[in-house]
């Protein structure tokens, strides 16, 4: 199935029918809106409540607009658009609200989470994780704080600090085992995946990869790891982006899902629990995991 993207894949807007029965109206006047669509732009007024001639400029995008559902003989699955990569803002979301209960007055750290937009298109924009907002929020977040320079704190800060790169991941297909590694196939249902690749498409090394273990350890849930196969293309997240932009270690995770980029997505329900806690975990211990990094087995220091 090879469509042609600007043949094939027009949206259907309404019977053509119905359209010549209404009365013709007068094109919008303006540059945009006499250059657009007719019926659609009178759609989108009627939605807003404003006449088609005031409407200036817009920034539109087809997408499912229906809920998502649980789905499966238990229930088990989550069906729904853009679970890749709406499911991972959540999840990060609640476990940093639940987790600010268990952080003390006096804990060293600032957990914070950043949603990107453009991940499927590059990240090459303002707003995207290409662009300067996690530098400019790690420089302000230092710059408050003071007592040292704020480019000595950046630098400080950047060694001592942890990301987490959460985009959903390839779960196998029980149809398709065949294209994933074989010793690699992540099951829905069975925890948050750790993503590894040799050419830096993900940004997970050994160290992090361990941090992210031992927290799923902490947190008593599962943590899968995933390869891709040598005779198949890797996708890629923002997480060798950011790392390298502003020099933090970093993991590379995804909880598992089926379906990725389809009108509606597939993944287990359980995993949306797994994730979190293992989130939430890595708010209130990461320190405490990282300080036994630091440590020397034979002198203990």
């Amino acid at each position: 199935f090879n469509p042609n993207k600007e043949t094939q894949l027009v949206p259907v807007l309404c019977m053509s029918a119905l359209r010549e029965d209404q009365d013709k109206a007068a094109p919008a006047d303006g540059v945009f809106a006499g250059g657009q669509e007719q019926e659609l732009l009178a759609l989108i007024a009627r939605s807003l409540g404003v006449p088609p001639e005031e409407i200036t400029s817009m920034d539109l995008s087809l997408f499912d607009a229906n809920p998502p559902a649980l789905g499966g003989s238990h229930s088990e699955f989550v069906f729904g658009g853009r679970l890749d990569n709406l499911a991972s803002s959540f999840v990060a979301l609640e476990a940093l609200i639940n987790a600010a209960g268990a952080l003390r007055a006096d804990d060293p750290d600032i957990c914070c989470i950043a949603l990107f937009d453009h991940e499927e298109v590059g990240s090459s924009s303002t707003s995207g994780a290409g662009g300067p907002v996690m530098k400019e929020a790690i420089s302000r977040i230092a710059e408050a704080f003071g007592g040292v320079p704020e480019s000595e704190a950046v630098r400080i800060g950047a060694q001592r600090s942890f990301i987490l790169s959460l985009d959903n991941a390839h779960a196998v297909h029980p149809n398709y085992r065949g294209k994933h590694e074989a010793a690699h196939r992540p099951l829905m249902g069975s925890g948050t995946v750790i993503k590894h690749n040799a050419n830096q498409r993900y940004a997970t090394d050994a160290i992090t990869a361990y941090v992210v273990r031992e927290l799923g350890r902490r947190a008593d849930v599962g943590v899968q790891e995933f390869v891709v196969k040598n005779d198949c293309p890797c996708g890629s997240t923002i997480g060798p982006i950011i790392s390298t932009l502003v020099g933090i270690r970093t993991c590379d995770i995804g909880m598992p899902q089926l379906s990725m980029h389809s009108c509606r997505e597939m993944m287990g329900a359980a995993d949306l629990t797994h994730c979190h806690d293992l989130l939430q975990r890595f708010f209130t211990d990461f320190r405490e995991v990282d300080n036994t990094l630091a440590k020397c087995p034979p002198c203990g220091e």
